[in-house]
């Protein structure tokens, strides 16, 4: 069946048939609009993403989007708490183009990390989590330290367990374990020193996205080319994209690298530091 705005918007509105949902569809930006009713929050839709999706991955994509609108929805309306739910904050890694407040206008809890990067800090619900913001740690007198704190305790507890390949004699190691929190061990030092004692040229780490962590021994040139091409790579095929720029890890600190072809970077030269 050949997907079109209409029939993707008649599919979602059977699909997505509750009491307390609104839809809506414009037409001119070709965009869904379902909100819950009571509250007017709500979530948009542009279906051509949609479609492309569907033509790669069939029902498939339908299925995925419907299940993550209603679990959204549901977050977004319900009050959530941190007592009780302390063993649930993880930090995410995004890029620093991401937005620091919500579309209401709440401010979110960030840190500094790289200069491509910034510590997000979320509320693990399951399928899905929410972004913790300056409102929820006011109310329940938490302090920006504390769920830094906590964050980085709950993320020391997760698996690191990886997956290996070796191209051209540089080796590479891949954590996609899928839980969201894959590009958030980059934040684990332990872990990464762990790595470093095993590296025996270089050590360059990258976050393309979300949910992979690449960590690469860098025995010659040609591993910076692979690294190169194998970030951008994943960077445009992310679900939610971090950085296409790998970082070089020594002595603690990350070093965001700009590689050009057939050329080993110059660290000083071509890129741009801050500490982690």
């Amino acid at each position: 069946m050949k997907m079109t705005s209409i029939k993707l918007k008649q599919i979602l509105e059977k699909r997505l048939q509750r009491p307390e949902y609104r839809t809506s569809f414009n037409r001119d930006k070709d965009q869904f609009r379902i909100e819950w009713k009571e509250s007017n929050k709500g979530i948009n839709v542009k279906l051509p993403s949609v479609i492309a999706k569907y033509n790669e991955r069939g029902d498939e994509a339908i299925d995925e989007l419907v299940d993550h609108l209603n679990e959204a929805l549901t977050i977004m309306n319900k009050e959530h708490h941190l007592a009780g739910m302390e063993k649930n904050i993880f930090p995410v890694i995004r890029a620093t183009s991401f937005p620091t407040t919500t579309k209401d206008g709440k401010k979110l809890i960030t840190k500094e990390h790289t200069a491509e990067t910034r510590i997000f800090y979320a509320l693990d619900l399951g399928k899905s989590y929410r972004l913790i913001d300056e409102e929820i740690i006011q109310k329940e007198g938490w302090s920006e330290k504390r769920i830094h704190e906590n964050a980085l305790f709950n993320l020391r507890s997760l698996k690191t367990e990886y997956k290996a390949d070796q191209v051209q004699d540089n080796e590479f190691y891949f954590i996609a374990t899928q839980d969201g929190y894959d590009a958030s061990r980059i934040l684990n030092e332990a872990f990464l020193d762990e790595m470093k004692q095993k590296i025996q040229g270089d050590m360059a780490v990258a976050v393309p996205h979300q949910d992979v962590l690449i960590i690469s021994d860098i025995k010659n040139d040609i591993g910076y080319d692979i690294l190169a091409q194998m970030t951008m790579k994943f960077f445009a095929e992310g679900r939610i994209p971090v950085t296409s720029l790998p970082f070089i890890y020594e002595e603690k600190k990350l070093e965001p690298i700009f590689i050009l072809a057939r050329n080993k970077p110059n660290h000083k030269n071509n890129s741009s530091k801050k500490d982690k």
